[in-house]
């Protein structure tokens, strides 16, 4: 898991402040086709905050054949 967060903080130019795992297998009753859900607050560098442009501000990931599932939010 660490791998994917720092894949994520290169590509993406962000700083993960939080991570953690949610959905069924957090809670205790995943399925036999369950995959991981983890989601992730982070900030970017200060001059994304002051471009005047339009930017998104989530990424949606998935990773290791469809069974971790990945949605970051600024």
């Amino acid at each position: 898991m660490s791998k994917c967060l720092t894949q994520i903080e290169l590509e993406n130019k962000v700083k993960i402040l939080w991570a953690c795992e949610t959905g069924s297998r957090a809670w205790g009753f995943p399925s036999t086709d369950s995959d991981y859900d983890v989601r992730i607050i982070y900030v970017h560098k200060t001059n994304w905050y002051l471009n005047l442009a339009e930017q998104k501000d989530s990424i949606e990931l998935i990773f290791e054949n469809n069974k971790l599932d990945i949605t970051v939010w600024e």
